[in-house]
């Protein structure tokens, strides 16, 4: 990184004698602004940063790199090291894990970049800014023609967390999150020259590991147990709170016999109307006739009628109308108690689930889910790298899967037992086994 009358504030106020005191307050106010933020956050501990650059400084080459989440960086280093460097502002970390599945295949410059140039890169040197949380991983890229290096910097500093890649000459080939001069005075934009960061705020204390990959390991699980509480205690609301409204509306439906009732009723009404078409009375809502015994009844019916042929056909509509409630009922009945059983089954295995990552996969944001048809399909859709995958909630929901499958598809069951089937929407022929 170039030097800057920045990395140290004495050389700084001497520096800026040579503008004036508008300019002055405004890089003043800059400085300080990004020294305080240095301290935002609970990040990694520079003296465990040591410590992990110390036990991984023999790593000689990065065999794979990609994002497996929006600020998590997976680099698998020869011997089948696996580091996972999470970059977020307000807790970064560098930690490992069995396995951490990705959501879908990111592709913006920064991945674009980091594939080109650090993907199978052979690594020279593994290193920490004296004094400072960020650790520089120099790479070299041997081509037909030249041998290129490049550094990707990880910067643990609070608000300006980032991961940088760089050319030789200390430029900016791209970075995971843009800083423009309107926010600091390090610009942080492909094509500039990155300048050097404020001194950190604090003076490094030891924290001595005993075993640093059991660190590295217990960082991920203390994380993992955390996220995973909270992500479970928001789902579980939610799906909890969709379970309660479809109950409020099984509850809510009416009573087949009792309906049945009324278009029996109604239909005997509409028979008296023409049997007693003298003793209509013209626009009146409720009409005085004779039962076929002889008896008086009353006959509620809309204000704006005028003979009995029209009253009669009124009721009979009524009557039509609730026989298709009935013929409709027992479908809306069976599809209400079909979404809440559904529901029960994901929620046992929201509450059951052991991983955030894999549980994360039930709940696809909504970019990835798209825009969502009015009508339910009876089918859940859920992403994993970058292969949609559909999965029936019912023997109706298997069906309309398969409807909306393409010969190309792939197609799962569980063998000789009922099950839900799983449609993998794919235009290739071999899908990757983890998928």
């Amino acid at each position: 990184m170039k030097n800057s009358f920045f990395q140290n504030p004495s050389v700084l106020s001497h520096s800026l004698l040579f503008f004036n005191f508008g300019i002055i307050a405004t890089f003043e106010r800059c400085y300080n602004h990004i020294y305080k933020s240095r301290t935002i956050g609970v990040n990694v501990k520079f003296s465990h940063l040591e410590q992990i650059v110390a036990h991984f400084k023999d790593l000689r080459k990065i065999n794979a790199i990609y994002r497996v989440a929006d600020t998590i960086i997976k680099i698998v280093f020869n011997d089948e090291k696996t580091l996972y460097f999470d970059m977020r502002k307000s807790n970064s970390q560098i930690f490992m894990c069995e396995d951490y599945p990705r959501t879908k295949i990111y592709q913006a410059p920064f991945d674009v970049m980091l594939s080109k140039y650090i993907n199978r890169a052979s690594i020279t040197d593994i290193s920490l800014v004296e004094g400072d949380k960020i650790l520089r991983i120099t790479t070299a890229l041997s081509s037909a023609y030249k041998q290129a290096k490049t550094v990707l910097q990880f910067e643990f500093t609070g608000k300006y967390t980032n991961a940088i890649l760089l050319d030789e000459n200390e430029v900016v080939i791209e970075a995971l999150r843009h800083v423009d001069a309107g926010s600091s005075f390090r610009v942080i934009k492909a094509g500039y020259e990155l300048l050097t960061p404020p001194p950190p705020p604090f003076e490094p204390k030891p924290f001595p590991l005993e075993d640093v990959e059991a660190f590295l390991y217990e960082v991920y699980a203390k994380q993992e147990r955390s996220k995973l509480a909270q992500f479970k205690k928001q789902k579980l609301g939610l799906l909890h709170k969709k379970q309660e409204k479809l109950r409020q509306r099984l509850e809510g439906l009416s009573d087949e016999a009792v309906l049945e009732s009324e278009v029996e009723t109604l239909q005997h009404y509409g028979n008296l109307m023409l049997s007693n078409m003298h003793l209509i009375t013209p626009y009146a809502t409720v009409q005085k006739i004779k039962d076929y015994d002889g008896s008086d009844i009353e006959v509620y019916v809309a204000p704006n009628l005028q003979t009995g042929a029209q009253m009669s056909e009124y009721l009979f509509k009524m009557a039509k109308k609730n026989k298709q409630r009935v013929r409709h009922l027992h479908i809306e009945r069976a599809s209400l108690q079909e979404k809440i059983q559904h529901l029960d089954y994901f929620i046992n295995i929201v509450e059951g689930s052991q991983s955030l990552s894999k549980l994360q996969l039930l709940f696809p944001s909504r970019a990835q889910q798209g825009k969502k048809s009015q009508k339910d399909e009876g089918f859940e859709t859920f992403w994993y790298e970058g292969y949609k995958i559909m999965l029936g909630k019912s023997e109706k929901g298997n069906i309309a899967l398969l409807e909306n499958a393409r010969a190309k598809d792939i197609w799962l069951h569980m063998k000789d037992r009922p099950s839900a089937h799983v449609i993998i929407v794919t235009d290739k022929q071999n899908v990757p086994k983890n998928v």
